[in-house]
């Protein structure tokens, strides 16, 4: 069965370098945001299986983001997994902390993302 991912990232190349390999690779659906605001209202009316989130965007970053959608009881079981160029381990310890799934660097090898995504959820390929 295909996954449903949702891809919230204010940079349009992201979004569209990530959705083309997710989409060609790995054979998911991929709706993308520019915002985590119109993030926030995708993720309840689309209900997607995993959410892609950059840390770092004007206006809501990604951890505010993240507490929001935990805190909305129709989208706080989908797993996040942040897509950030800040991967020091102090970092992924604080967003461990904060319950985020996994973290992806910036920048990614397209070809690989699915499985890196897979490998962090516990899905098969």
């Amino acid at each position: 069965m295909s996954k449903h991912i949702l891809i919230i990232d204010n940079e349009p190349h992201i979004q569209e370098v990530t959705q083309i390999c997710l989409e060609t690779v790995a054979n998911w659906q991929v709706i993308t945001a520019s915002s985590g605001q119109e993030g926030l209202l995708k993720a309840e009316a689309d209900h997607p299986d995993a959410i892609l989130l950059d840390v770092m965007m004007p206006d809501m970053d990604g951890p505010t983001t993240f507490q929001k959608l935990q805190q909305n009881p129709a989208t706080r079981d989908i797993p996040v997994l942040f897509l950030t160029a800040k991967v020091q381990a102090s970092d992924r310890h604080r967003y461990a902390e904060m319950g985020v799934q996994g973290v992806i660097a910036k920048p990614f090898d397209p070809m690989t993302l699915a499985n890196q995504i897979a490998l962090a959820l516990g899905w098969s390929l």
